[in-house]
């Protein structure tokens, strides 16, 4: 590695959006995050619906079709 090119790597706290945090390492100090291995889906075993808020209706307000 060349000498002084390189971000000081140091301990970061991970906030997610859920409230849960943890530590880890990253060049940042603290990091934010939507969502994490709590909250998921994947890992928790819960389906969450996320309502896309109408896409159909958006489509035909922004071409005036009835």
């Amino acid at each position: 590695m060349k000498p002084n090119i390189h971000p000081e790597y140091k301990q970061a706290t991970v906030t997610c959006a859920c409230g849960n945090t943890f530590k880890t390492g990253s060049t940042k100090e603290e990091l934010r995050v939507e969502i994490c291995s709590e909250c998921h889906p994947f890992f928790t075993g819960k389906q969450k619906l996320v309502e896309r808020g109408g896409r159909v209706e958006k489509f035909k307000k922004k071409y005036n079709i009835d």
